[in-house]
């Protein structure tokens, strides 16, 4: 009779490590889902589908090289943060910046793309704002609304600096595009944006360029890195892949814009 248990035991043993296992490979072999939403020039799909950019670019050339399988999806930006918070997918968000609240819920991978320096975008007219002044004599002014939005980081410094000022802000979850016409309608006074982003905003608007300025300010950190932002889903042994192909694409390609 001991025997005879002791060999279910062995069987059991057996088939609950041979589920394992499948389950792991299944895992192993599921197709990373990329997030993401138009915001060129760092993400946009092309007339045949592809998606390309300073970010979707080198994600794309990284994972193909890596030998890692993916899809892309399109998906709101305050939805990817959900998305990761529940931790239930093999998922990555491509292009966001890296800080403490964010390395709580996700892994990121080596940088992307580094911006250029951070300005402010105000309408042409706005005669409480011009470049030349800090971001600490901006952020301090009360009579000024920033547009916020919601979920998103501008990078340690103005992060802190927001926290530290308290301006009036107004918050949206609303894409670049919208933010853009609520600020041509008077609705909020300026929001901080990468310039790179700025031209391709305003270029790709009802607006014309003369509609608006850009504010640069006297001390501006150097521009912000992007990442990829992945669930934990997302294996370290599949994360290391993907930044070693990352290393070796910047070693065989080098370009100004490389962090």
């Amino acid at each position: 009779m001991a025997q005879a248990l002791g060999m279910l035991d062995r069987a059991v043993h057996w088939l609950s490590t041979l589920i394992l296992s499948a389950a792991l490979a299944a895992q192993a072999e599921e197709p990373i889902t990329l997030h993401y939403n138009e915001r060129a020039p760092y993400l946009q799909t092309l007339d045949n589908g592809d998606i390309v950019g300073l970010t979707a670019t080198p994600v794309t050339q990284a994972l193909r090289r890596a030998g890692i399988a993916f899809k892309w999806e399109k998906t709101p930006s305050n939805r990817q943060i959900q998305i990761l918070e529940k931790n239930t997918g093999v998922d990555c968000m491509v292009g966001w910046f890296k800080n403490p609240q964010r390395e709580l819920i996700g892994n990121f991978s080596l940088p992307l793309y580094r911006d250029r320096p951070t300005i402010g975008l105000a309408r042409f007219g706005n005669s409480r704002l011009d470049s030349g002044r800090s971001l600490e004599q901006v952020l301090q002014d009360q009579q000024l609304r920033l547009l916020i939005k919601d979920g998103y980081s501008y990078g340690e410094l103005i992060d802190g600096l927001i926290q530290r000022f308290n301006p009036r802000r107004i918050i949206t979850t609303a894409e670049n595009s919208t933010m853009l016409r609520m600020l041509a309608l008077d609705r909020v006074d300026y929001f901080f944006i990468a310039e790179e982003e700025a031209s391709e905003l305003i270029n790709r608007s009802k607006f014309e360029p003369g509609d608006f300025k850009l504010i640069r300010f006297s001390n501006s950190p150097a521009g912000n890195l992007r990442h990829l932002w992945c669930s934990k889903q997302v294996s370290r042994h599949r994360l290391e892949k993907i930044n070693r192909a990352l290393l070796e694409l910047s070693h065989a390609n080098p370009s100004p814009r490389q962090p």
